[in-house]
């Protein structure tokens, strides 16, 4: 009375019949040609994203330094 009834799967020869007669397409390219200008963006944008991170670093020490420099600057002042 309480049991779910449960609905009938497919058996799996039905599916691969239905997807077997549909022929991948073939393409006349061959992919080698696109690998050399892929790893050239992939290498450009490394690189770019390396120089964005040492810039960002050398900001934020400057930045450390610069007040520090103030802060020892003002404290040599009031004395």
């Amino acid at each position: 009375m309480f049991r779910p009834k449960l609905p009938d799967v497919p058996t799996p020869t039905a599916l691969s019949d239905h997807h077997a007669h549909s022929p991948v397409p073939s393409t006349d390219r061959a992919l080698a040609p696109y690998v050399g200008p892929v790893a050239a963006v992939v290498v450009v944008g490394a690189v770019l994203t390396a120089l964005l991170a040492a810039v960002a670093v050398t900001a934020v020490s400057v930045a450390i330094a610069a007040v520090v420099l103030r802060s020892l600057v003002t404290g040599a002042t009031r004395y």
